[in-house]
């Protein structure tokens, strides 16, 4: 069975697309590696990406499949 989860892509421009790799820490720690991604839920994304939307650049949900 698979269940979908989501990363948080940030979007900077030019630059290569970062991703959320943690969220217990101000500000938020970004990588470049979508591997290195934290995986989550979707209220807790809606956070990071809240979090996240007053620096530069766009973020969006991302969706993964995880299988369980």
């Amino acid at each position: 069975m698979k269940n979908i989860k989501f990363v948080v892509k940030v979007n900077r421009g030019s630059l290569a697309p970062s991703f959320v790799q943690r969220t217990d820490r101000t500000p938020v720690q970004m990588t470049t590696d979508r591997k290195l991604a934290m995986v989550m839920g979707k209220l807790t994304a809606e956070d990071a990406i809240k979090s996240i939307r007053k620096s530069s650049g766009v973020p969006e949900l991302v969706p993964v499949q995880v299988a369980v």
